[in-house]
């Protein structure tokens, strides 16, 4: 498991299911405990959607949405559609797709307090 500071859980287990398409793995918010998974490896790494009511955490979530810089990355394998499908849904891009030297980049608000930032390797 891995986590990401957000500054409301029901708001970012919305987002992250309903607009992102994450499954629930564990969804508890009368205890503000949220965990999501891939819709299609629900085996595979959870994503604990963590409170920042903590003075570090949201110190942390609040420098690196300040300075640009994504709060995680997820990989995707056909980027320019998953960008028209989340544009379509309403998301906020903060970079388009861009073709780098690592491959495919685009970074997105999650609507929580985070820059998300989607990549696709480049075929070679």
């Amino acid at each position: 498991m891995t986590g990401i500071f957000v500054n409301n859980v029901q708001a970012a287990f919305k987002f992250y299911t309903e607009v992102l398409g994450f499954a629930e793995r564990v969804y508890m918010p009368e205890m503000n405990l949220a965990v999501i998974v891939a819709k299609d490896d629900q085996q595979g790494t959870g994503l604990l959607l963590e409170p920042n009511d903590n003075p570090i955490g949201q110190d942390f979530q609040q420098k690196l949405y300040q300075s640009g810089i994504p709060a995680i990355v997820f990989s995707s394998d056909d980027i320019q559609k998953e960008y028209e499908s989340l544009l379509e849904k309403g998301v906020v891009f903060r970079k388009p797709p861009e073709k780098t030297q690592w491959g495919i980049l685009a970074i997105f608000e999650d609507t929580c307090g985070n820059l998300i930032q989607l990549h696709q390797m480049l075929n070679k």
